[in-house]
This record gives C-alpha cells, structure tokens and sequence, in this order.
C-alpha cells in the first residue's frame, strides 16, 4: 500500500481509534488496567448503554404511542408481569449467587446473552404489540438486576493496589453514568428510524457485553477465603472472635449484623432512597405526561427531570469519590435529610422547577449514600463475607426499588399527594436509622473498636 493510502487510512480511522484510545487510557489509568478493574468499567459502560437503548424503545411502546390512560393500563400490566415476579425472585439472586463463586464471569456472560436474545424477541413484539413484550420485558429486568448483583460481588476482587472499595465503585458508577448518557440520544435517533431499531443496538450492545465478561480476569472467579454473609446473625465478631473463627463449634457464619448496626443502619437509609427512586420514576412519568410543565410538551418534561436526576447522580459520585471514606455513617444522615427537606418543599410549594430540584437532589444522595455505605461495608464487614455482603445488599435494594415503583403507579395524580408520600418514604428511612448511624459515628465501628 502506498504512503498516501496509509495516510487516508489513518486519517479515516481516526474519529474512532481517537476516542477509543483515549477512553482506554481513562478506564485504565491508576493501576486499574492491571487489576482488571478497567475491564469491568468497560463492561458496566456497554450494560448501561443496553439498558437504556431498551428503555427507549419500551418506553415510546408502552408510554408514549397510546392515550394516557391506555398508557397507565399499560404500564401498571408491565409491573404486575415484571415487578411481581422479580420481587420474588430477588431474594433468591443473592443466595444463588453465593452458591457459584466460580462462575461470575460466566453469569455476567449469560446475563448480557439472555438480553442481547430477549432484544430480539422484543423487536418484533414492539411492532405487533403482542403479549409476549411483557414476559420478555421481565427477563430483561431480571437479568440486568442479576448483573448488577453479580458487579457489586466483583469490585472487591479487582481493586488496584491503594483503591478503595469506595474510589473503585466511582469509576464504574460514573463509567456507566456517561455511556448511559451517550447512549440515550443515539437511541432516541434510532427510534425515529423505526420502533425496532434501539432494539437491535441493544443486541450488538449486549452480544459485545457477553464476550467483555469473558475477557474479565480469571480471579474474578476465585472464591479463596471467601465465605457467605447473612443478613442476620448473632453475636458479632467483636464478642466471640475465637468462636466465630472456628467451623463446626456451633458458631453462627458472619452477617452484616455481625459488625455493629452501622451497616444495617447505612442499608435501610439506602433502601430509603432506593424507594423513592423508584416511586418518583413511575409517578413522575404519568403526573407529567398529564400535567407537563408550562409550555413544555410531556417528552421534554420528562427529559428535563431526567437530565436532573442524572446530574445529581454524577454530581454525587463524583463527590463520593472525592470524599473517599471520611464520615460515612454522617454523609449518609445528611443526605438523606437533605432530601427529605427537600421533598417537603417540594410537596408544599409543588412546581416544574422544585420537581426536577427533587429529582436532581434525590440522584446525587443516592449515589453518595450509596457510595458511603459502600465505604461502612468495606470497614466493618469481614473480608471473608465482603463480597457476598455487597451481592445480598445489592439484591436488598434492588427489591426496594421495585416497591417504589409499585407504589408510585398506582397513586392518584396528584403533584402535592404523590411528593408528601415521597417524602413520607424517605422519612420512614430516615427516622429509623439517623440514631443509630450517629451513634455507630460516635463509637467509630467495631473495626476501629477492635483496632482499638
């Protein structure tokens, strides 16, 4: 080949081999390539930018194309068929899970390859309208949970040396964060195309995805030293250390319970949080389909608050991983009461900007309360239950989030009810753990109790 047509070829490989090399060297930097934990950044990029192309294309079927209230029948007939069932099975995924500590790459695979199949079938129900949308839409769900799960039980086992479990859990969050917002115009662009479009990107996404968890690196797999968290247990480490320590003696395995309340604690606040996002989802989405803001059609009202939410959630892991591990337990305690503040506000003097100052409020606590529990498990769980403790903690809240929606769909339409009930969930988690999480600050943890 000539100099000239090397020179064309670089020049049109350019616009792509440019930015992927430069997110490469972002993923990869700071020893996190040699971990691994670049690879997995990678992948949660390309599961985000999945999920949301089969967001786009659900949610123009289900939502936008027919009349409100056949919209409403709709979506409240896609909770009862992929809510309901999940909800079931979400307390399974964790035990499950801890069943196959050699098989996590391999479930990582099998979740993308279950969507990247179910996408397909989705393409054709999105044009027929046929039922068979609602039980693929819930293996969609389930097996986008199932992956989240899975993720959080990795992180512990591809840190870089000097990473917290907190720094780590940024990256991936604010990985997946700007491929999610990267992908959601492209998809909307393909929607416009056809109805089935965002679905076959969804495809090429997720088939892409299955051979990204493969590449994962083999210790990832490894269960060495590992054993199983119960989310209730008896007395904690802290009091029979030689006990616990010795298998077949009677002892109770660890739990989260095992390590003082500012674990439970930090997991109910999240929960909190967790609830109310789900809710101000499904709620938001119908109140402002119905009331859209002033001069504003429901699509952009809708896109408005999602942009908000979005930012917050950035803006709340990049301060997470800014603050790293300093004070969890009173990061949490003020994040949750700012949004409960916030959304009193926000019912009493119910509006277009207080809704999205809401929505924005309540993405960054959940990402910095998230994180901050992140950093409580990492201190006070023992290494040898951490990973299981992030997989059953996940499921918990992820079983919260459905609970939000379920309540947020079938509320009446009222801006002022639906905010004081927003309100009312954030406060139920509030209230019950501000004592305990101010006391276990006090105290400083069993961890550093023991250190002590």
């Amino acid at each position: 080949m000539s100099r000239a047509g090397r020179t064309v070829g670089r020049a049109l490989h350019l616009p792509i081999t440019g930015p992927a090399r430069g997110i490469r060297r972002a993923t990869h930097a700071h020893g996190a390539g040699e971990s691994g934990l670049g690879k997995l950044i990678e992948l949660h990029a390309v599961n985000g930018a999945g999920d949301v192309m089969v967001t786009v294309a659900l949610a123009s079927t289900v939502f936008f194309a027919v009349p409100t209230d056949e919209a409403r029948g709709r979506v409240a007939l896609y909770l009862a068929i992929t809510m309901a069932p999940f909800t079931l099975l979400a307390p399974v995924i964790g035990p499950l899970l801890d069943r196959l500590p050699h098989g996590r790459r391999a479930a990582m695979a099998a979740a993308m390859l279950a969507r990247a199949v179910l996408a397909l079938l989705l393409s054709s129900a999105v044009v027929t309208g046929s039922l068979e949308l609602y039980p693929a839409a819930l293996g969609v769900l389930v097996a986008s949970k199932a992956y989240g799960v899975v993720r959080s039980a990795v992180v512990p086992r591809l840190l870089p040396a000097g990473f917290s479990l907190v720094r780590a859990n940024s990256r991936v969050t604010l990985g997946g964060l700007l491929a999610t917002g990267a992908a959601a115009p492209i998809g909307a662009g393909l929607q416009l195309i056809g109805p089935r479009w965002p679905l076959y990107g969804a495809f090429v996404l997720f088939v892409a995805g299955t051979f990204l968890s493969f590449r994962m690196p083999p210790k990832v797999d490894s269960a060495k030293g590992e054993a199983r968290a119960l989310l209730a247990a008896g007395p904690g480490p802290a009091d029979r250390p030689a006990r616990a320590s010795r298998p077949g003696n009677g002892a109770r395995r660890p739990g989260l319970r095992t390590v003082g309340p500012a674990v439970t604690h930090g997991l109910a606040a999240n929960a909190a949080l967790r609830c109310l996002s789900g809710f101000l989802i499904f709620f938001l989405a119908f109140l402002l389909r119905e009331h859209p803001m002033t001069g504003q059609s429901a699509a952009v009202s809708l896109g408005v608050v999602g942009v908000a939410a979005g930012a917050g959630n950035a803006l709340g892991t990049a301060v997470g991983a800014w603050l790293r591990t300093r004070a969890p337990e009173l990061i949490i305690v003020a994040v949750v009461g700012g949004v409960l503040l916030m959304a009193l506000v926000a019912a009493a003097f119910f509006g277009a900007v207080l809704v999205a100052c809401l929505a924005a409020c309540a993405g960054f606590a959940q990402a910095l309360a998230k994180l901050s529990l992140d950093a409580l498990i990492q201190r006070d769980v023992p290494e040898s239950v951490r990973t299981s403790a992030f997989a059953r903690s996940e499921t918990l809240l992820q079983m919260a989030w459905v609970l939000g929606g379920a309540v947020g769909i079938v509320l009446p339409l009222n801006g002022t009810l639906g905010l004081l009930v927003a309100a009312a969930i954030v406060a139920t988690g509030w209230l019950t753990t501000v004592r305990g999480l101010l006391a276990a600050a006090r105290h400083g943890g069993p961890a550093r109790a023991r250190a002590a």
